[in-house]
């Protein structure tokens, strides 16, 4: 998640990775030795005006996408986002896949996606759903490589919501019901994003070169029935050690995150 402040169409920022407290005790949590981490933001080159459709970059180490930020009573009730699952390459390492709300001007955040691995020319893919700060949880929905998915997470309150993969690929689909009274959400963030994730032993994992991922029919639901595309947030690149390794550019409906080699 982001902690600073983001600013455009409604002003915006982020999240990062959670989990659910309620109707999960049928799948596991996830074994996977990575997870998600709230963002790391460098630097604060993110202040836009107010109703402009103009971009702005800001760097951060773990995340890559685009964000939006609004206050209330203009809160977010759905995100979603379309995208091909791509087939990762060398150099070893993960990279996640998901849509969210929340993370930047509160820390919980909910959100579902994909994770997309590499290790000396093995790949593997999972899928989960989390409501952060809980642990994240593995969904049956099996990923291949050129699949369609289709994300969303929708919160009906502060405290409930829903979270569904779609592979349009296969045909299967999985929705799962989340209430966590515990860390309740404040409805002020949207996010598409391509996140380096952390190693659960510590630390920040090596990452993938995913190629390319551009989510479509992308967009964002507020609760004055409100639809935002994406275009006109903050894009957030991820930087590490003074070097860009994903890059952002948004378009009406689309968010487009590129591995930097």
């Amino acid at each position: 998640m982001i902690f600073g402040s983001l600013f455009t169409v409604f002003l915006l920022t982020t999240a990062a990775f959670a989990a659910p407290e309620g109707a999960i005790a049928r799948h596991s949590r996830r074994s996977a030795s990575r997870q998600s981490n709230p963002l790391q933001l460098l630097g604060r080159n993110m202040g836009l005006k107010a109703a402009t459709n103009t971009s702005n970059v800001a760097y951060t180490s773990n995340w890559a996408g685009a964000v939006w930020n609004s206050y209330p009573p203009n809160t977010f009730s759905k995100v979603t986002g379309t995208f091909t699952v791509p087939t990762p390459s060398a150099p070893n390492g993960a990279a996640s896949v998901w849509v969210g709300i929340d993370g930047n001007a509160c820390n919980p955040v909910l959100q579902t996606g994909i994770t997309v691995s590499y290790k000396n020319g093995a790949i593997s893919y999972d899928s989960w759903y989390e409501w952060f700060p809980d642990y994240a949880y593995s969904s049956p929905i099996t990923i291949r490589a050129g699949d369609v998915i289709r994300l969303t997470v929708t919160a009906s309150s502060s405290t409930s919501g829903t979270t569904l993969i779609e592979n349009l690929t296969t045909g299967r689909s999985e929705s799962q019901s989340l209430s966590n009274p515990s860390h309740p959400l404040c409805l002020q963030n949207a996010e598409w994003i391509v996140e380096d994730p952390d190693l659960v032993s510590g630390g920040i994992a090596p990452f993938c070169n995913f190629g390319t991922v551009t989510f479509s029919s992308a967009a964002a639901y507020m609760h004055s029935g409100q639809v935002i595309s994406p275009h006109g947030a903050v894009e957030v690149d991820i930087k590490q050690n003074g070097k860009v390794l994903a890059s952002v550019s948004t378009s009406p409906g689309t968010v487009t995150i590129q591995y930097v080699p």
